[in-house]
């Protein structure tokens, strides 16, 4: 008996040509893709920062009620004397051998006791406990002087915020806590003076460039006062003020500009410690 001969499907090929215009359109759509989702990244990031900065500042309206216009400052001894280090308000134990980074940790950090409901392990210990609302998720370093590029500032200090404590000009020129510790001065503007920020706050300090690029993105423009992500060598930061309020990606100019239409680090402008 005869059988019909069951038809074949019809084979696909594709040229080498075919082949690489797909191969050229796949890779066009990754170079416009990716720096989309890099910037998608950076701003979560940068939004996360601004969350646990808004958390700080309810620890700090708390610590505030208990202590009036005294920010949780930890005074330790230095060569010739004693002095506040802004680093040392919160957070975990770092490693810097300096100024007592590595030995005041979770236990003897003031801030943390109004954050953290659970017992810490004491400073004299060798464990050391995360305290994920003093981790900046932006945190990538910088450089430090004498030290050269460290890749975090929350492992180095045990926070990646600091305090407002000085200008840019410099840590003898304080602002809100005296030399000798206790109240701040009298604020004159408390929704544009800061009080918590991020280091990248501090990049430009004594007239330099420290690296700090958390929020940046390669290649872009910084970003403005009014928002979004920045790059290609701008410096931006997000930052609590003493009303309690978050700015975020505030854009921090270079040199030693410690007012902008965005911020101040001064109690008034005519500050002159």
């Amino acid at each position: 008996m005869n059988r019909t001969p069951r038809l074949l499907r019809p084979i696909v090929a594709f040229t080498l040509i075919e082949l690489l215009v797909v191969i050229a359109i796949i890779a066009l759509l990754v170079a416009v893709l990716l720096p989309a989702l890099a910037g998608a990244r950076a701003s979560a990031k940068a939004i996360a920062c601004a969350a646990r900065l808004q958390q700080l500042g309810v620890a700090l309206t708390t610590y505030l009620s208990d202590y009036p216009d005294r920010l949780p400052q930890l005074r330790v001894p230095i060569p010739g004397g004693s002095a506040n280090i802004g680093a040392l308000f919160g957070g975990k134990k770092g490693t810097l051998p300096a100024f007592g980074i590595n030995q005041f940790g979770a236990e003897r950090r003031p801030l943390n006791r109004y954050l953290i409901s659970h017992d810490v392990p004491p400073d004299k210990s060798l464990e050391n406990i995360e305290i994920e609302a003093f981790r900046c998720p932006a945190d990538t370093g910088g450089n430090l002087p004498g030290l050269g590029h460290v890749p975090s500032m929350y492992d180095l200090l045990g926070s990646s915020y600091t305090l407002n404590d000085h200008t840019l000009a410099g840590e003898a020129a304080w602002t809100l806590i005296p030399p000798q510790g206790g109240k701040m001065p009298l604020v004159v503007t408390p929704t544009k003076t800061w009080v918590l920020g991020p280091h990248p706050i501090y990049n430009f300090q004594d007239d330099g460039d420290r690296g700090h690029r958390w929020y940046t993105l390669p290649g872009s423009a910084a970003s403005g006062s009014s928002g979004g992500v920045g790059g290609g060598g701008g410096v931006v930061a997000n930052l609590l003020f003493l009303d309690m309020h978050v700015g975020t990606t505030l854009r921090v100019p270079p040199g030693i500009v410690n007012t902008t239409p965005d911020y101040t680090f001064l109690p008034r402008p005519d500050w002159n410690p």
